[in-house]
């Protein structure tokens, strides 16, 4: 009993320590289905976009639905960590504690991951957003998110037209700048631009994922400068620009923002079948989840990279909003297709894409 109460101890110390909201490692369930634990930064599933979705595949696979997770803490679980100090203390704990799957998500978590990984190598990982770990043991899924992002921007450039607005100006926010983000960016300039070539574009990079008041403020300040709709792909960063450009659209400026990996159609809700979410770049990060679970169950779980692109389902954009005109509809169709067969070739990076022209300098968007 001693030896029984020194480990709950330790167990206990070490989760203060290292401040991860996670439960206590469960029991061995008689349920036959993988197990895995979600492991995400600070902003956790309530970021409403990217770990939100990660969070859906997982409850999806195993039949419930995120309102009624039952399993919660016996097949399935998240942990949220407070700074990235915490990411190996606390994948090394998940790993010791013997789960089926072990999923990071964001390319914040690459290094800690690659390190666990050579130190568990019969552990299976996953992570989202990351395709250079190498291991046998991590499964790595990417996803084509210019092509989402060249749809959306395309969506805010055909809606002003619509509008009649005179030289829109068009802003995008950034949470920590890195490829993945960048190429959010770069494909919504080339949306963007395949309309309207001279159209002003302004960036900025809060550099967290979890500080909605930057973004609102940033928005704020371009909106009242002209700004028509601003793109945020930053987490729960982005969700300040949603709020300020409900606060706007209230007071009857016409403003949008624009949603990142999940529908945020419902979260720009202001009135009565009114969203200020235009329209919103979708990554199904679910599929990453749902998939690798899948995968674990059937007994094919390997490492390697799995990119997802429009073609497979991997990106799309959200309809949801009948502020969209059926004519900008039809554009974004027919637009789909055309990347989907090639004849729409769309820069995934900043250095390439400033070659060719299809991009401003001075973006904060980097490559590496």
């Amino acid at each position: 009993m001693k030896k029984l109460s020194i480990v709950i101890l330790s167990a206990a110390a070490l989760a203060l320590l290292f401040g991860c909201a996670k439960k206590e490692a469960v029991k061995k369930s008689a349920d036959s289905r993988p197990t895995i634990r979600l492991v995400t930064d600070a902003t956790g599933i309530d970021d409403k976009s990217f770990n939100a979705a990660a969070w859906r595949g997982i409850v999806e696979f195993y039949g419930e639905t995120v309102e009624n997770a039952k399993s919660r803490g016996d097949l399935y679980d998240i942990v949220t960590c407070q700074t990235q100090d915490q990411y190996l203390p606390t994948l090394k704990q998940l790993a010791d504690e013997g789960y089926s799957v072990i999923c990071a998500t964001g390319f914040t978590f690459a290094d800690a991951i690659t390190e666990i990984a050579d130190e568990y190598p019969e552990q299976n990982f996953v992570i989202v957003d990351v395709d250079w770990v190498g291991r046998k043991n991590v499964k790595e899924y990417v996803f084509h998110e210019e092509e989402g992002s060249y749809l959306v921007g395309l969506a805010a450039a055909l809606q002003a037209q619509e509008d009649g607005i005179a030289n829109p100006k068009f802003g995008f926010i950034g949470g920590v700048p890195g490829a993945t983000i960048t190429k959010f960016e770069v494909g919504y300039i080339q949306g963007i631009r395949s309309v309207l070539p001279n159209a002003e574009i302004f960036d900025y990079y809060a550099n967290d994922w979890g500080k909605p008041e930057l973004a609102k403020t940033q928005a704020k300040n371009w909106y009242n400068m002209g700004v028509y709709a601003i793109f945020s792909a930053a987490g729960g960063t982005g969700n300040g620009t949603i709020a300020q450009a409900k606060e706007m659209r209230y007071a009857g400026k016409n403003v949008w923002a624009i949603g990142v990996d999940s529908d945020q159609y419902a979260d720009g809700v202001y009135a009565e079948g009114k969203s200020a979410v235009l329209t919103s770049m979708i990554k199904r990060v679910e599929t990453a989840t749902l998939m690798a679970l899948q995968d674990f169950a059937d007994g094919k779980f390997a490492g390697g990279v799995e990119n997802l692109s429009l073609k497979d389902g991997g990106v799309d954009y959200s309809k949801a909003n009948k502020a969209f005109s059926i004519k900008v509809i039809d554009a974004l169709e027919a637009a789909k297709k055309d990347i989907v067969s090639g004849a729409i070739k769309i820069i995934p990076t900043y250095k390439d894409a400033l070659a060719a022209g299809v991009v401003p300098a001075g973006l904060g968007a980097i490559d590496d």
